[in-house]
């Protein structure tokens, strides 16, 4: 199929997208440097839902009210999860960045009534016989493992060295994976998460690991997550099974990875945080509860799409529309979150687990906090006087609009022995 011209797109912009004339472009590099004060900034001049350009300036909507975003997540008559309704589709390219997250596949993620309601029944009754005790125990001997590896050294980046490796470790334990998958998984997964020119080939690469295990599975099925997931009574046909896999693979290792990062960020360079820092394990839940609403893993989501017109804070949507949720945006409404108060305690009416039937599966959020919560709270329990190893300027965010990520976070510390392996597997702590 031969994409449309330019021309043919800017056409069909004006005609269909009268509202876009100013919209505002969210893709260059211009656009990294202050991502909240860009989401203040197009919240200002635009009200809760602006017109917005993505790559190759394809029009979509984006939501930056909480009250708004509220809505939109809720109203599933209303704001659909399967994109072939989306009016724009003949007008991306096939290598379009962000069309593995947009385009229709016959995942979970873009199912609707019935068959959604069949799939995630699947993915929560799997995921919610996880033993949570097991899994705490898993999280700290994978965290063990990973410190083990650069405790002596006194130094380390806990992006590389430990955030992003940890939840992929603990996957391979739940997903049943071979080990010597992990350098490979880690990569793909990552590359999959970032919607670059890279993701597809990733994506792809993913998908065939995961077709592999459930192969595997289906002729030797084992106390595991997938093996639960083919013996589940929604009988999931093989297909349905990987693509879901894949699903939770990436939705595990991403956002989970993102969280610890950000979270040991905020407690090494907030004052509030980094005060009881030194055996403070009840500030890690107020860190992780705080991360979700300021700098939450995934900052932005292209995913709903007008079931029929309708009108949202004063703007027509045509049927067929894109909305970008605006997360990280719509939890710093001024509605919700007043300058006059900042701090969010234990308030958890955060959107960064997105809202309604097509939110983050019960039981993910809970198993995703365990996961991050024990991967902090090991980390201070080993390396209690863990400091910030560079000036606070110099860590810097990953440049990129959907996820919230750090390029590294380089630390220093008084080096220790390792535990060694029996130490590592001694059980819960």
């Amino acid at each position: 199929m031969t994409t449309p011209s330019s021309a043919a797109l800017r056409e069909a912009i004006q005609a269909g997208y009268p509202d876009h004339a100013d919209a505002v472009r969210l893709y260059g590099p211009e656009i990294y440097a202050d991502p909240a004060g860009l989401y203040e900034e197009i919240r200002r001049k635009h009200g809760p839902i602006a017109p917005v350009l993505l790559d190759d300036d394809i029009p979509a909507w984006f939501v930056v009210g909480y009250r708004e975003l509220h809505h939109v997540t809720s109203q599933t008559q209303l704001f659909g999860r399967d994109s072939r309704r989306w009016n724009m589709k003949d007008f991306v390219r096939p290598d379009w960045p962000l069309l593995p997250y947009v385009g229709w596949q016959p995942t979970v993620l873009f199912t609707e009534g019935a068959e959604r309601q069949r799939r995630t029944g699947a993915l929560n009754d799997a995921l919610d016989a996880l033993d949570r005790t097991e899994l705490t125990a898993v999280c700290e001997q994978v965290a063990d493992l990973l410190i083990d590896d650069f405790c002596g050294d006194g130094e380390a980046d806990l992006i590389r060295q430990y955030a992003y490796p940890l939840p992929a470790h603990v996957m391979v334990r739940l997903f049943g994976l071979p080990e010597a998958d992990l350098p490979d998984v880690v990569r793909d997964v990552t590359l999959s998460a970032d919607m670059t020119e890279e993701s597809g080939p990733a994506y792809a690469r993913l998908r065939e690991r995961v077709s592999r295990l459930v192969t595997e599975k289906q002729a030797r099925p084992g106390d595991d997550l997938p093996s639960r997931l083919l013996a589940h009574s929604a009988r999931l046909t093989d297909e349905e099974a990987v693509l879901d896999i894949q699903v939770l693979v990436a939705g595990a290792h991403g956002p989970t990875a993102n969280w610890i990062g950000n979270t040991l960020r905020l407690m090494l360079m907030d004052d509030d945080f980094s005060i009881t820092l030194q055996g403070g394990r009840s500030s890690v839940g107020q860190a992780l509860n705080e991360v979700l609403w300021k700098d939450p893993p995934l900052q932005n989501a292209p995913g709903r799409w007008a079931v029929q017109d309708c009108e949202l804070a004063g703007r027509r949507i045509r049927r067929g529309d894109m909305l970008v949720l605006g997360i990280a945006a719509a939890n710093a409404d001024p509605q919700v979150q007043p300058a006059a108060y900042p701090d969010s305690g234990a308030n958890r009416a955060h959107m960064s687990f997105s809202h309604g039937e097509y939110g983050c599966p019960f039981p993910a959020p809970e198993l995703g906090e365990l996961i991050a919560k024990t991967a902090v709270e090991v980390l201070l329990d080993r390396l209690p006087d863990v400091d910030l190893g560079v000036a606070p300027e110099e860590v810097r965010w990953r440049q990129s609009l959907w996820m919230r990520s750090l390029e590294a976070l380089p630390v220093r510390f008084s080096p220790t022995a390792p535990m060694g392996q029996e130490a590592v597997w001694s059980g819960p702590r």
